[in-house]
């Protein structure tokens, strides 16, 4: 049993520590044109994520047996 604690700790650990560090990374600096916006599991495997782009929006379909571009999203003025 303490074993099985142990090797638990030793994975979710290092995961909670890098979600911890990465959190703060996701907002834009000025003077950066990339930023990820939003992030989706889907499932064990997949994500859609939301990525900005010179103030433009992109959906991307990651994790699974292929990456998808979903599509670049209207601007607030498209209609």
């Amino acid at each position: 049993m303490l074993r099985a604690g142990g090797a638990l700790a030793v994975l979710v650990v290092p995961l909670w520590l890098a979600t911890r560090a990465l959190r703060g990374r996701r907002r834009s600096r000025p003077g950066h044109r990339l930023a990820l916006a939003e992030s989706l599991a889907l499932d064990p495997r997949r994500r859609l994520l939301l990525v900005r782009c010179d103030g433009r929006e992109l959906l991307l379909l990651t994790g699974g047996s292929q990456d998808a571009v979903i599509g670049w999203l209207p601007g607030p003025g498209a209609r």
